[in-house]
């Protein structure tokens, strides 16, 4: 893959907790306008590979290189400042205040004003429009202004991708996106993050197997924090290693 191609890479990324091995000499390739699916059995190191890609965790040892730049020693905020966001951690944290509110709150982040806040609504009507058409983007144009607190599960998860958006990620990092969610809202998220992945690059940690074959372009496969395997759905599912991996484990 040339270089040019590649939007996020990892070179011998690793992370040890007192003596435990969590991620181990992991060789990341992502390349730009895909969706990458990272998976894995319970305790393979995904969400700790996640949290070392965003510098919520320090790498040990290893390289990350975003763009062509080596951002392995840059702060959490200045990545996201990059173009670099994980989905989740940016969740609707305001749970009585609107859906609006929530996503417009999310633009004034991405300006660096967070004081908008307290300021008068004919500053925040400014925002006004561009969070309406990423309620329209996600589907929730119909619940602009129902509290976030009663929305339902899979929509909650809809709210956190807007407000994702609203910070303009080149690359996006979802964690787990239909975790906990009955078929209707796994279908309904599903669809979503096949549009948002248009114009942008999805790096996803996903259980559902059945997303992760319908989505990926790409799966790597990390096993005690290693990668197993790496290639289209059909490849690592044939894959002796893989199967012996999951074998015994909750992968539904």
């Amino acid at each position: 893959m040339p270089d040019s191609d590649v939007i996020l890479e990892t070179r011998g990324l690793s992370k040890e907790f007192r003596g435990f091995v969590a991620v181990k000499g992991v060789d990341l390739k992502v390349a730009r306008g895909t969706i990458h699916a990272l998976i894995g059995p319970n305790g393979a190191g995904k969400t700790t590979c996640f949290n070392l890609l965003t510098r919520f965790l320090p790498a040990t040892s290893g390289t990350i290189v975003y763009r062509g730049e080596d951002i392995t020693r840059a702060s959490p905020a200045e990545i996201a400042r990059k173009g670099l966001v994980r989905s989740f951690q940016i969740s609707a944290v305001f749970p009585h205040l609107t859906v609006l509110e929530n996503v417009r709150i999310a633009l004034q982040r991405k300006r660096g004003s967070s004081f908008d806040f307290w300021r008068s609504d004919r500053v925040l009507r400014a925002y006004h429009q561009r969070a309406r058409e990423l309620l329209d983007a996600v589907g929730l144009q119909d619940f602009a202004q129902v509290p976030a607190i009663e929305l339902s599960y899979g929509r909650k998860r809809a709210l956190e991708i807007a407000t994702t958006l609203a910070l303009e990620p080149e690359l996006m990092l979802l964690d787990e996106p239909t975790a906990g969610m009955g078929n209707e809202d796994v279908e309904r998220i599903a669809r979503l993050i096949q549009q948002v992945a248009k114009d942008r690059t999805v790096l996803m940690v996903e259980h559902n197997l059945g997303i992760v074959a319908s989505l990926s372009h790409t799966i790597t496969v990390l096993a005690r924090g290693e990668v197993l395997a790496e290639g289209s759905y059909q490849s690592v599912s044939k894959n002796s290693a893989v199967i012996a991996a999951y074998l015994g484990t909750e992968h539904g």
